[in-house]
């Protein structure tokens, strides 16, 4: 099976990241450790419970430096697994699987951890039907692969980029002399959908009558968050943000905002925690 991703270059990244990791004098402990014609078995499992993801994007590592080598995945992209649990078997050129270890558990570990984090975030806000959402507070060059990872956790992608959406925040509001006429100018540029950051209850009639497509209630407490969403009255999504943890999200949600986004499941996952032991033949 090989890893698919709209956008993204799999053999560009992996080729990319060994590059990194190589550099120019290769792997010199496996080339000074492990005999040429040294066969290696292996089993990647999972120390925490998780979300698992990237799973094929690691199987690609190893199968670059050793197209031969036997890989059977156990687990798949999107499922929740248990402590111990293993993920996937890997068989083939000691050298080669070695050579590829840390770069495969990079890629399975940031975008599992990302994953395994925004599951907790959908699960917090279950049966609110407020839908949870992911920023652009991602790494760079790495966000088609993280906003995969959300979504593998459960979260909705919004915003690929500055362009597939005009997002007018605070900065673009000053300097613009308010949300009226920020939205105004974004609608008389033609552009179909725009979001409009508003901080204020006061902001939310300017930055409709103006064309507002979508309002981001920045900020805002539950109460307020409430008032929000009475006046909008479903004319427009609804999105609250800023500020949101696990222990606040689900009071947020249930003020009846269509959304809740969240940078922290891309800019604060931990890493989840596998790793890929020696196995007996």
């Amino acid at each position: 099976m090989t890893f698919r991703l709209d956008g993204f270059d799999l053999d560009a990244f992996v080729a990319a990241t060994l590059a990194e990791d190589l550099g120019e004098g290769g792997d010199v402990t496996s080339a000074a450790v492990i005999p040429a014609t040294a066969r290696f078995a292996a089993v990647m499992d999972s120390r925490d419970a998780i979300t698992v993801c990237g799973l094929e994007i690691a199987a690609a590592f190893f199968r670059t430096l050793d197209p031969d080598a036997s890989i059977e995945l156990i687990a798949a992209d999107g499922h929740r697994v248990a402590p111990g649990s293993d993920l996937m078997r890997v068989t083939g050129d000691a050298r080669a699987l070695l050579t590829a270890e840390r770069s495969a558990l990079n890629t399975v570990q940031h975008l599992s951890g990302i994953a395994t984090l925004t599951r907790a975030y959908v699960d917090r806000i279950e049966g609110t039907g407020a839908t949870l959402l992911d920023t652009r507070k991602t790494i760079p060059g790495l966000r088609r692969l993280e906003k995969y990872a959300t979504r593998t956790g459960g979260a909705r992608n919004h915003r690929m980029g500055l362009w597939d959406a005009a997002m007018i925040k605070d900065n673009h509001v000053a300097v613009a002399g308010g949300v009226g006429p920020a939205a105004a100018l974004a609608k008389a540029a033609g552009i179909a959908d725009i979001i409009v950051e508003v901080d204020r209850i006061d902001q939310i009639a300017p930055a409709l009558d103006a064309g507002a497509t979508h309002l981001l209630l920045d900020n805002m407490p539950p109460a307020t968050l409430r008032q929000a969403v009475a006046l909008i009255a479903g004319r427009v999504p609804s999105e609250a943000s800023g500020g949101v943890t696990l222990e606040t999200i689900r009071a947020i949600a249930e003020t009846g905002v269509t959304y809740v986004s969240v940078g922290r499941i891309t800019q604060s996952a931990p890493a989840a925690d596998i790793g890929l032991d020696f196995a007996a033949a």
